[in-house]
C-alpha cells in the first residue's frame, strides 16, 4: 500500500490506519477524500488506507 503523511491529501474516502515507524497499526480515523490527513505524535508515523 502507498505510505502517506500528514498533511497529505486524502486519495478517496476511508478509514486510515496510522502506522509507526515499524509498521505497527497504531490508530484508524476515518478521513474524507480531499481531506488533509491530520498530524501524529511523531514525524516517523505514517498513514495507509485502511483494507
Amino acid at each position: 500500500m502507498k505510505k502517506l503523511n500528514p498533511g497529505d491529501v486524502a486519495p478517496q474516502s476511508g478509514r486510515y490506519n496510522v502506522l509507526d515507524s515499524q509498521g505497527q497499526v497504531l490508530d484508524t480515523i476515518q478521513v474524507d477524500k480531499g481531506n488533509r490527513l491530520p498530524p501524529t505524535q511523531s514525524s516517523e508515523y505514517y498513514y495507509e488506507l485502511s483494507d
